[in-house]
């Protein structure tokens, strides 16, 4: 790996960092899991770059279970409005 790549790949180790821990200052459970899927994503680029399984696999697995958190979340919520 080059100097400039080797720079540009913790750049973005360190860019999903802060999405991760900016996920946490939002104000709404479905901003929050809408962050942290991008900053899950992010890690996941970061694993592939690195070519580390482990940290691409926990990071799918991540964005997996936020979109369905999302995704079931919104559907009782819609669940919820539709009664009387």
């Amino acid at each position: 790996m080059t100097l400039e790549r080797s720079v540009l790949v913790e750049a973005l180790g360190w860019a999903a960092t802060a999405t991760f821990v900016g996920s946490y200052l939002t104000r709404r459970a479905e901003t929050l899991v809408r962050v942290q899927i991008a900053g899950a994503l992010m890690w996941a680029v970061y694993g592939v770059l690195l070519r580390s399984a482990p940290v691409i696999a926990a990071n799918v697995l991540v964005v997996a279970a936020a979109s369905w958190k999302a995704r079931t979340s919104r559907c009782g919520t819609r669940a919820l409005r539709a009664e009387p």
